[in-house]
């Protein structure tokens, strides 16, 4: 079920919120004296590790997942003009077209082979070579389910040059 974009504001919020008393948490400690007047010694406590995203605008694998993180916010937030305009950019000519002809025959969204939003994505690399750079973008939908797309982009232009199921 798709969230309005109000609804996934607060449900951010939260989820920060909700971190933040978590690491604030994990750094208290109590401590009180013994008998001899010493503080008992504490195991130290680990933190939750906080997300992280990374990339580098001279990798093709990071523009395939630039570009799906980029064009799954696009179309959640129903802003048809710049998830078109982000397939302009990162994606090929001919992939461009074989989208539309695509998506023509099967009534979906070619970029995500389906009909609906994914309300998580996952891209990992599957490797180099060839001049070209592949990688797996993993979509989970509502109730958990998940389909797998099989992306590759090349090297030279960093353009995503294919997508498959």
């Amino acid at each position: 079920m798709l969230q309005r974009p109000t609804q996934r504001t607060a449900a951010i919020l939260f989820a920060a919120t909700a971190a933040t008393a978590a690491l604030s948490l994990a750094f208290v400690t109590t401590a009180s004296a013994s008998a001899d007047g010493t503080a008992p010694k504490t195991a130290p406590v680990a933190a939750a590790a906080l997300p992280s995203v990374s990339g580098s605008p001279e990798g093709a694998f990071t523009r395939i997942a630039d570009f799906y993180g980029a064009y799954i916010d696009a179309v959640y937030d129903g802003d048809g003009t710049t998830a078109d305009q982000l397939r302009s950019f990162y994606l090929s000519k001919p992939l461009q077209t074989e989208l539309k002809k695509w998506e023509e025959t099967n009534h979906a969204n070619g970029v995500l082979r389906a009909q609906n939003v994914p309300s998580q994505w996952k891209v990992t690399s599957t490797g180099s070579g060839a001049g070209k750079t592949s990688a797996t973008v993993t979509l989970t939908w509502g109730g958990g389910t998940t389909t797998q797309i099989h992306v590759q982009a090349d090297l030279a232009t960093k353009k995503i040059t294919s997508i498959k199921d």
